[in-house]
């Protein structure tokens, strides 16, 4: 282009009024939440205004915003196992804006598994075009004394850029003198002299305007871009890496989307291009190991019963005078009413037969036990046994029970990963009562309509919980910092609530990627021998079974769990470098 040639770029007053009609319309529709026809609207005023950083900005935000709208209904749509619409959800967003990377990942992802791509850590689904101005390669000298404007122009013009002014740019005296520069130096050194930025227009085109926070917020060309990080898996890593990218870079727009794990910037370019290596790094994933946990977990009981059971208490009685006292409480009375009225004498033998046998009816008798008699006359004694007889016992329970947990769980780096086999107790912690009485409560309590309040509790974890947080090195080790607790319900209680029984294991290992190790062993066992017989017949070898009654109890319990770590991803050690611009 030839120097001194000079193109102006404006925008007609009644373009620029349609445009501001459009746009006003859109802003309403869009709050009435008629998304397709509010973009509509702002496409339209950035089509007859295209230097409107407010137009372009609506239309893009708007855009964006449809097409979240549709990521969000085809994820619902997966979630309920609609494929069809899904994948129709997600052709819209597609339509909305071919060029989303995002929107094309969830189409694909609507297919059959064998049909997906392998992901990457981190996306660009979003991004605006830049402008690039393209001077001249040659390197010049300059000495001048006079106008800024003029300045300005004389080293645009030298590199075949057009200059433009805006009205903020002031008439000022400056002295300029350098030799053989580009014209990047040149105009970085004309810029502060005369105390303006520039931006471009086109690629031979560039506007001047005074050195301002407002001209850079309204003139200062900015870049758009979404970032989709498909790494990060809570909202509280989402806005930490949001809060490091705004201290780190000053970045004044800067947003997230939590349901969809994006990140929008809007900033300068260089800016941009920074903030993307940055997330890069970031998102790339951090170190990641799998762990694979088994739990070995054998119970037995052996219960054995061997022996004879002999009767080990005996009654002895005098015949004569205790013997009466033994038949009965009414015993007595009975013999004298027969004695009085002669039913029964010396010689009447099968009288006193009768009545042994009536009185051997009774309950309390001692008559209806088997009983031996030695002796004679006053000395005559019997002699019975309070058990009821011989018993003779052969039985045996054995059972094994044997359960196997096999858990692959994921971690991070100082990520921990949890394990819980068992079960949640409920425990009754607060209850309710009235603390004084009147009539009424006294009425319901009398009639028993009185409902208590429902009592407040809360779960209590019994069981194993395995929490192992594990750290890599680079040299292929992983180091295990494991916390194990057993908790079990007791047999005791403490005003109603019952003990829980902990145990607890604190410890740090490091094994080699692929390395199994046994975290813990655990044997309980118990054995119980109880003997019931004759004293020291019981112990004789050959009558011990045949005198006495043995009980054999005995209990094992036994755990292992065993944990072998597999490195997913090792650290990332790539750095990078990035030119900002003065301002950051």
């Amino acid at each position: 282009m030839p120097p001194g040639t000079s193109i102006v770029i404006q925008v007609a007053p009644k373009e620029r009024a349609q445009a501001a009609r459009a746009f006003k319309h859109g802003m309403k529709l869009k709050s009435e939440g008629k998304l397709d026809q509010a973009y509509d609207k702002f496409d339209r005023a950035a089509e007859l205004n295209p230097y409107n950083v407010d137009y372009i900005t609506a239309r893009e935000f708007t855009r964006q915003q449809m097409v979240m709208q549709a990521l969000q209904a085809g994820n619902k749509a997966m979630q309920d196992k609609k494929d069809v619409v899904a994948m129709a959800d997600f052709r819209r967003a597609v339509e909305y804006d071919p060029t989303n990377d995002f929107a094309i990942e969830r189409l694909r992802d609507s297919l059959p598994q064998d049909m997906q791509p392998e992901s990457q850590p981190m996306r660009v689904v979003e991004q605006s075009t830049l402008i690039d101005l393209m001077p001249s390669n040659a390197h010049h000298d300059f000495h001048f004394r006079g106008d800024a404007r003029a300045l300005l122009t004389q080293v645009a013009q030298a590199y075949a850029v057009v200059p433009e002014f805006d009205d903020s740019v002031q008439q000022r005296r400056v002295h300029f003198d350098i030799e053989d520069v580009n014209f990047a130096t040149a105009m970085d050194a004309a810029t502060k002299v005369t105390k303006t930025f520039w931006v471009p227009l086109s690629s031979r085109q560039m506007l001047f305007a005074a050195d301002t926070v407002e001209n850079r917020r309204n003139l200062e060309r900015m870049s758009l871009r979404t970032f989709y990080l498909p790494e990060v898996s809570s909202d509280q890593q989402l806005n930490e890496i949001m809060n490091s990218l705004r201290v780190l870079l000053n970045l004044r727009y800067i947003g997230a989307e939590k349901s969809q794990q994006t990140i929008t910037i809007r900033a300068e370019q260089p800016v941009v291009e920074a903030a993307a290596r940055l997330l890069e790094s970031l998102s790339s994933g951090g170190p990641e190991v799998l762990l694979d946990m088994k739990v070995y977990e054998v119970s037995s009981m052996l219960a054995r019963q061997i022996g004879t059971a002999l009767p080990t208490q005996f009654t002895l009685f005098n015949i004569n005078p205790s013997l009466i006292a033994g038949l009965g409480q009414n015993a007595q009375n009975l013999i004298n009413q027969l004695i009085a009225s002669g039913g029964i004498n010396q010689a009447n033998s099968t009288a006193i037969q009768a009545l042994l046998a009536q009185l051997a009816n009774q309950s309390s008798s001692i008559l209806t036990q088997p009983f031996a008699t030695f002796g004679g006359g006053l000395t005559l004694f019997g002699l019975t046994s309070g058990g009821t007889g011989i018993t003779f016992t052969l039985s045996v329970n054995d059972s094994n029970l044997r359960s196997l947990e096999h858990v692959t769980l994921r971690a991070g780096q100082n990520d921990p990963a949890t394990l819980k086999v068992g079960e949640r107790y409920p425990l009754v912690n607060a209850t309710f009562s009235p603390i004084y009485n009147t009539p009424a409560i006294a009425q319901v309590i009398g009639n028993a309509s009185y409902q208590a309040p429902f009592p407040s509790f809360y779960f209590e974890d019994l069981g194993l919980i395995l929490k192992a947080t594990p750290s890599i090195h680079g040299a292929g080790d992983v180091t295990l910092k494991l916390e194990l607790a057993i908790r079990s319900l007791g047999t005791q209680t403490v005003n109603g609530m019952p003990v829980i029984n902990n145990q607890e294991y604190n410890g740090t290992i490091t094994v080699k990627d692929g390395e199994s190790s046994v975290v813990t062993g655990l044997l309980t066992r118990s054995d119980e021998l109880s003997l019931m017989g004759y004293p020291f017949l019981s112990q004789v070898p050959g009558l011990t079974y045949a005198a006495s009654q043995h009980d054999t109890n005995a209990t094992g319990d036994e755990l292992m769990i065993v944990i072998t770590p597999h490195i997913v991803r090792q650290p990332e050690r790539n750095s990078f470098a990035a030119e900002l611009p003065s301002d950051h």
